[in-house]
């Protein structure tokens, strides 16, 4: 049970961040934004301190539960001998594992499927048909907010060149089709010649087949055969989640500047917030994500849209 958070009842959040990062610093890693958010990085685990409306708001994580009592310990103890004449008080709530974290409250997420734009009655038949043709794989499908989004973002660059990583059903392929620019043309790449022969019916359907090249291959090799060129304007990736670092690689080199990468599943279900998930996509996705906010070639924002969207613009 690796995360905990806190909201401690102060009106100087910023004067204890400061106090807490410049102590600890001496023994052990710590940074300190601008903005006054502070972060402390103990063996154990790490600390991220906010000065927030309603005071100051930490959250820990940990590997394990003991681990996480240990940062627990070491920030509470510091915060309260700081602030002797305030008489703080740090109650931590239960730990819980990164996989049970609702990015968006289910009512939140609900709201904003019923106000964004609505899918046409062909997209509602292919999810109908994705759900019975797929069974639990059905999950795969982006929503029909995302969906929505991929078009406006499509539509907003002026795309004419585009990529996408991860056909499934085709359900995105044919919103970033929708989008195109006049004489624009999506490449989609894949490996499964059973879920993209949904894809191609439905393509036929949505009179978007002259717009979409289908690659039947692994897709970094379909990638790395494009030219070098910076001519893409929009990629979207939701794929194998271990490859995203490869699949990002190829392709920004390759977006005009302006171009943009989309990034589905970021969060991986809460499990890339919680260091107790350590498997192969975790770790990468967890790296990418690190990357991408540091990324000079970029700006990015990541949305907490579904299981995380991330949007990166070529500089």
């Amino acid at each position: 049970m690796p995360v905990s958070t806190a909201l401690v009842d102060t009106d100087r959040p910023e004067r204890y961040i400061k106090q807490l990062v410049s102590h600890l610093g001496r023994k052990v890693s710590t940074d300190l934004t601008l903005d006054g958010r502070g972060t402390v990085t103990l063996s154990a685990g790490s600390c991220v301190l906010v000065p927030g409306p309603d005071g100051l708001e930490l959250t820990a994580t940990a590997a394990d539960a003991e681990a996480l009592a240990g940062v627990q310990d070491v920030v509470a103890r510091h915060l309260v001998r700081f602030a002797a004449r305030e008489d703080l008080a740090v109650d931590w709530s239960e730990p819980i594992g990164g996989d049970t974290v609702e990015p968006t409250h289910p009512l939140v997420a609900d709201y904003v499927l019923a106000h964004s734009t609505q899918p046409d009655e062909l997209l509602r038949e292919l999810v109908a048909e994705t759900r019975e043709a797929t069974g639990g794989a059905a999950g795969m499908q982006i929503s029909h907010d995302e969906g929505a989004l991929l078009t406006l973002l499509t539509r907003l660059v002026g795309a004419r060149r585009a990529v996408e990583v991860g056909v499934f059903t085709g359900y995105s392929s044919i919103c970033i089709a929708r989008g195109l620019a006049d004489g624009g043309r999506l490449l989609a790449c894949d490996v499964s010649e059973e879920w993209t022969a949904v894809a191609r019916r439905y393509w036929e359907r949505a009179g978007v087949a002259d717009r979409v090249e289908l690659a039947l291959a692994p897709a970094l090799e379909t990638l790395r055969a494009l030219p070098t060129e910076p001519e893409l304007d929009i990629a979207f990736i939701d794929a194998d989640k271990a490859s995203y670092p490869a699949y990002y690689e190829e392709i920004v080199p390759r977006l005009r500047p302006g171009g943009l990468v989309v990034l589905d599943n970021v969060f991986l279900g809460g499990r890339v917030l919680d260091p107790a998930f350590t498997g192969p996509d975790h770790l990468a996705m967890r790296g990418l994500n690190e990357l991408i906010a540091t990324d000079p070639r970029v700006e990015a924002v990541m949305l907490p849209v579904r299981d995380g969207v991330t949007i990166a613009r070529k500089r």
